[in-house]
């Protein structure tokens, strides 16, 4: 199965940045070991239209058209379900079991996610009730992705 990791912004040169690529370096190295091929990070750039909506809007434009065909699709919305890091592991392992090629993690910009009709989403996940900065919610997914395949792996990282 194939991740993806679709985000609005720009994290080069962030300590968020350099977090992400940490954890999906590590991620990438792993992955094959439970199944997972790769783990992909893409971004689009954060819109300059002066009305909200049409930001957000735009901006799930952009993040659509990268969607692979057939893929699922998660969105990060703070409106989402939490997870302890064992069900997100047992998610993605279901999704990999079932034959899922490709897995989507959709996050939006500084003012949300909406990346329009035509994208339905398998479910919303949230990091809990708290609203987090979107570089910070890319940090934090690619780390509980790599958690995730440690935790299917049988490797000691996840001490729960």
């Amino acid at each position: 199965m194939r991740l993806f990791i679709l985000a609005v912004g720009h994290a080069r040169g962030t300590a968020e940045g350099t977090l992400c690529e940490d954890y999906v370096g590590r991620a990438k190295a792993f992955g094959k070991r439970v199944g997972i091929s790769t783990v992909t990070v893409e971004e689009v750039a954060v819109s300059k239209l002066r009305e909200a909506r049409a930001r957000i809007a735009e901006e799930g434009e952009r993040l659509a058209a990268r969607i692979p065909d057939g893929a699922h699709v998660i969105f990060l919305d703070a409106k989402g379900k939490g997870m302890t890091s064992e069900a997100f592991a047992e998610m993605l392992a279901a999704m990999r079991d079932a034959g899922a090629r490709d897995l989507v993690f959709l996050i939006g910009g500084p003012d949300g996610l909406d990346p329009g009709p035509s994208v339905k989403a398998s479910r919303s996940l949230a990091f809990g009730p708290q609203i987090w900065p979107h570089l910070l919610v890319r940090s934090m997914l690619s780390e509980q992705l790599y958690r995730a395949m440690t935790i299917l792996g049988h490797h000691p990282y996840h001490r729960a």
